[in-house]
């Protein structure tokens, strides 16, 4: 991460500073870094509706986590990952078909 060290200060309106704000929110960004992006041309993409995928990977890491210091534990000796991996799959599916719509 760069040191930010330089500060820049200008004047606008205060409708274009509410519309530059409310693109800012949208893209989960403070002003500075929204701002930043824009100036220097950098895509910024913005998916709505990953929480839920999100909670869904956490609950999937958990489960491997758990299986795993079984295993390491000497209690399971063979592992089905099959419905982990089902699981893995309609996450990764409905995030590229999130991102594709």
């Amino acid at each position: 991460m760069k040191n930010k060290t330089r500060m820049f200060a200008f004047r606008l309106s205060e409708s274009d500073y509410l519309r530059i704000q409310s693109k800012a929110v949208k893209a989960k960004l403070s002003m500075t870094a929204y701002i930043t992006s824009t100036a220097l041309n950098k895509d910024i993409i913005v998916v709505d509706g990953l929480e839920q995928f999100l909670s869904e990977l956490k609950g999937i890491g958990r489960n491997l986590n758990q299986l795993t210091t079984l295993c390491n534990m000497g209690k399971i000796q063979s592992l089905d990952l099959a419905d982990i991996k089902n699981r893995f799959g309609k996450v990764v599916e409905s995030v590229t078909d999130l991102k594709a719509g």
